[in-house]
């Protein structure tokens, strides 16, 4: 059955089509073939993400993206480099750029990003996070905890102050906690946080994904890919800025020796179908789920509509190519 639906929207995708979106030497010819890759996965809005660097860094990528003239580009997503220094919770981010926020330096980041941050991942215990927070919101920049250590009391604040997503639950956390008191918990139990959640089978483990899905409930959850530039890519050797990582056979994305994740080779559309195969959702609400909530969230209307065949008996979704 053919139908129209809202466009899909990625808030974090950090490169796609063999296109690295941290490389400050990308080219506008290079970015534009990325953006008609991704819309043929059903994505008419995105959030390019910047992670962890130098401020030099950042801005040159930033200015690459926001000269861009993709429609697809609905602003940028600031991952970093106000994390937790700490193994694990930092995970693939390099640690020499991990910095103390501040609102004079997140300032400067939006100064050379003409006002095109509209997403912050931090670590809410890191000092001078929670008046960062305040400020972030009152500019209406949508504020996500992430790559943290934090504790119940200080999430509880990060939420307070107004931060209102959890980035990729389940990751960037410290791989062994206690099994009550830990950085998941609270963030599953207030009911103030969405979630973002990787669906691509090798972020979170299908019972996982099922159990994510019940506690946040669909209202409170959105798909994101979280994609690195081997997405949409063969297998093979690719970049996260300065990190090399391998993506597999299997679209398993690795950064050696250790082995550990760094990005996915997820696309959209298949994030929909994994969350309505694993999770048990049904093709409105997993494609909500992508689409039209990540648009709420960030106070957008509802993506521009794209045509998409659905097979019921058989679960398989094909995105038509645009009539212009």
């Amino acid at each position: 059955m053919i139908q129209s639906l809202p466009g899909l929207f990625d808030l974090q995708v950090n490169g796609f089509a063999g296109v690295d979106y941290n490389r400050a030497d990308i080219s506008a010819e290079d970015l534009h073939a990325s953006f008609v890759a991704m819309r043929a996965t059903g994505v008419t809005r995105c959030l390019p993400t910047l992670i962890t660097s130098s401020f030099d860094h950042f801005a040159a990528c930033a200015r690459k993206l926001v000269r861009c003239d993709s429609p697809l580009i609905a602003g940028l997503h600031m991952e970093g480099p106000y994390f937790s220094p700490h193994d694990g919770p930092r995970g693939a981010h390099p640690l020499a750029h991990v910095i103390a926020p501040s609102i004079e330096d997140f300032q400067r980041r939006q100064d050379v990003a003409e006002g095109h941050i509209r997403l912050v991942t931090l670590a809410p215990e890191t000092d001078g996070a929670l008046p960062l927070i305040e400020y972030l919101v009152e500019h209406q920049v949508l504020v996500a905890i992430g790559h943290s250590a934090a504790d119940a009391a200080c999430i509880h604040d990060a939420v307070t102050a107004g931060a209102r997503l959890s980035t990729h639950l389940g990751n960037g956390c410290h791989g062994t906690m206690d099994r009550h008191r830990n950085v998941l918990w609270p963030q599953l139990a207030d009911d103030r946080l969405t979630a973002s959640l990787i669906a691509d089978g090798f972020h979170l483990p299908d019972d996982v994904l099922r159990a994510m899905l019940k506690a946040k409930g669909v209202e409170r959850s959105i798909l994101v890919t979280d994609a690195m530039c081997g997405a949409a890519a063969p297998p093979g050797s690719y970049t996260l800025g300065d990190i090399v990582a391998e993506v597999d056979a299997n679209g398993r994305v690795s950064q050696p020796p250790a082995g550990n994740l760094a990005g996915s080779a997820l696309t959209m559309d298949r994030a929909v179908t994994h969350a309505m195969r694993v999770g048990g959702l049904s093709l409105a609400d997993a494609w909500a789920c992508g689409s039209t909530r990540p648009a709420a969230l960030l106070q957008m209307p509802a993506p521009p509509p794209i045509d998409v065949e659905w097979e019921e008996s058989s679960h398989q979704l094909t995105i038509l190519p645009p009539t212009t």
